[in-house]
C-alpha cells in the first residue's frame, strides 16, 4: 500500500477535504445561531418562553411540511447545485436579521419567518448532503468519512457556542447573526471547488416515475425494513426528547440559574465536547463491541446522564449540566456515526436521497413538535420540573432500539435485499 493509500481521508482526498471544510463552516455558523437567535429574541424582543420554543420548532417545522417530496426531488437533480443554493438562500436570510433591526423592523414574527425560510433550505441541503457524500467517498472510506464530518461538526459547535456569547458582547447579539451568514458563503465556494462529477447513472434512475411515486418508494423502504423502521422510530422520538430540553435550555440558564448571557455560550459548548469525543470512539467501540451493541451502550448506556441537566444549580453546580449535556451530545453523535455509516452502505444509491427524506421525515418531523413541547411546558410549569420530564425522554426513547431487532445481534447487517424489500407484494427482510 502507498504512503498516499496509507494517509488520512483528509490529506489524500482534496474534493472531501472541501466538502469537510464547508460542512465544519456550516456548522460553526448554526451553532452560534442555536444561542444567537433566542439571545436575539430574548433580550432584543423581550420575548417569552414559548416564543422562544416557537422560534426553535419553525426552523425544523419544513422538515414535516416538504420533506417527503424534496427527497424526491433531491433523487432527480444532481446534489451538489442543490447544496450550494441552498447555502446561498441561507446567507441572505441571515443577513437580513441585523439589517431589518437597523431598520427598525425586527419582530418575533419576522425572525419565525425567517426560521421557516432557512429551515426550507436545510432540508434541501442536508437531503442532498446525505445522498451526496457516498457517490464522493468510496465505501471503505465512508465510515472514516461520516467520523470526521460529525467530528468536526462537534468541534465547530463547540467554538460557535463558546464564541456566540462573547460575539454578542462585542459586537451585540443582532450583528453576531454575520457570523453565521458568512459561513455559508464558505460553504458556496467550497462546494464550488469539488471537481468530481456525480455519477450519471443515479440521475438518470432518480428521474424515472411520478413524484408520488418516488417518495412512495422511499417510505415503503423505511416503513418495510425492520432496521429501518426501528431506527427511524427512534430517532423521532429521541430528537423530540432532545429538542425538548434544548429549546428551553437557554432560558432556564438565563432566568433559572442565573447565568450570564456572554457565559450561556461557554457553557453549552463546554457540552459540546462531548460529540468531539463520541466522534472520535465510535468506529473503534463499534469495531470492538459491535456496531449494534455499540448503538445500544452510546444511546441508551451513555445517554442516561441527561438526568443531571435538571439538577443544575448556581456556582459549582454548573458542572451538572456540563457533564449531563456532554454526555448526551457523546452518545447522540457517536450513535450518529454508525448509523450513517450503516445506512449508507445498507440502502441502493438511487434511492438514498428518498430513504433519507423518508426517515428525516419523522426524525426531524418531531423536532418542532419537541420545541413545542418544551415551551409549552415551560410555561404552564416550572423550568426544572420542565427539564425533568424532557431530558428523561432521552435515554427512554433508546428502549425502542433494545426491543428492536437491533437489541438482539451484534452487528447491524453491511447490505440489504433490495428485491425483498422493495416488492409490493412481499413482507419486510427478516432481521438478523
Amino acid at each position: 500500500m502507498s504512503a498516499k493509500e496509507n494517509a488520512g481521508l483528509l490529506r489524500r482526498h482534496r474534493d472531501f477535504r472541501l466538502l469537510w471544510c464547508g460542512e465544519t463552516a456550516g456548522k460553526f455558523g448554526a451553532s452560534v445561531t442555536s444561542v444567537a437567535m433566542p439571545l436575539v429574541a430574548v433580550s432584543a424582543l423581550h420575548a417569552g418562553t414559548f416564543d422562544v420554543g416557537l422560534l426553535s420548532a419553525s426552523a425544523w417545522l419544513p422538515w414535516l411540511l416538504i420533506g417527503l417530496p424534496v427527497g424526491a426531488w433531491v433523487d432527480r437533480l444532481p446534489r451538489r447545485p442543490v447544496m450550494a443554493a441552498a447555502a446561498a438562500l441561507s446567507f441572505v436570510l441571515f443577513a437580513l436579521i441585523p439589517v431589518t433591526r437597523w431598520a427598525g423592523l425586527l419582530s418575533i414574527p419576522l425572525l419565525v419567518g425567517i426560521a421557516l425560510l432557512t429551515g426550507t433550505a436545510a432540508v434541501f441541503f442536508q437531503t442532498a448532503y446525505s445522498a451526496y457524500l457516498p457517490s464522493l467517498l468510496a465505501p471503505e472510506d465512508q465510515a472514516e468519512g461520516n467520523a470526521k464530518l460529525m467530528g468536526s461538526a462537534s468541534a465547530a459547535q463547540i467554538a460557535g457556542l463558546g464564541s456566540a456569547g462573547l460575539i454578542g458582547q462585542a459586537v451585540g447579539v443582532v450583528n453576531a447573526m454575520f457570523a453565521n451568514a458568512g459561513t455559508f458563503v464558505v460553504s458556496v465556494l467550497c462546494l464550488a471547488g469539488i471537481r468530481g462529477r456525480e455519477p450519471r447513472r443515479e440521475r438518470a434512475a432518480a428521474a424515472s416515475g411520478t413524484l408520488l411515486t418516488e417518495v412512495g418508494e422511499g417510505l415503503r423502504l423505511v416503513a418495510r425494513d425492520p432496521w429501518l423502521r426501528s431506527l427511524t422510530l427512534f430517532g423521532a422520538l429521541s430528537n423530540m426528547a432532545l429538542m425538548g430540553y434544548q429549546s428551553i435550555q437557554v432560558v432556564f440558564l438565563v432566568h433559572t440559574v442565573g447565568v450570564s448571557q456572554g457565559a450561556v455560550g461557554g457553557l453549552i459548548a463546554a457540552t459540546s465536547l462531548g460529540g468531539v469525543g463520541g466522534a472520535l470512539v465510535a468506529r473503534r467501540v463499534a469495531t470492538a463491541m459491535g456496531t449494534a451493541r455499540a448503538m445500544l451502550l452510546f444511546e441508551l448506556g451513555v445517554t442516561v446522564f441527561a438526568l443531571l441537566i435538571p439538577l443544575t444549580t448556581p456556582g459549582a453546580g454548573l458542572v451538572l449540566f456540563a457533564a449531563g449535556g456532554f454526555s448526551v451530545a457523546a452518545g447522540v453523535v457517536a450513535g450518529n456515526v454508525v448509523k450513517s455509516s450503516f445506512q449508507q452502505a445498507y440502502c441502493p444509491p438511487e434511492l438514498l436521497g428518498r430513504v433519507t427524506a423518508g426517515s428525516a421525515f419523522l426524525n426531524y418531523g418531531t423536532i418542532p413538535v419537541g420545541a413545542l413541547l418544551g415551551g409549552w411546558l415551560g410555561s404552564v410549569l416550572d423550568l426544572r420540573t420542565a427539564l425533568w420530564i424532557t431530558t428523561a425522554g432521552v435515554p427512554l426513547a433508546a428502549l425502542v432500539l433494545l426491543f428492536s431487532p437491533v437489541g438482539r445481534t451484534r452487528d447491524l447487517p453491511a447490505a440489504r435485499r433490495s428485491r425483498v424489500v422493495l416488492a409490493p407484494a412481499e413482507p419486510a427482510a427478516a432481521a438478523a
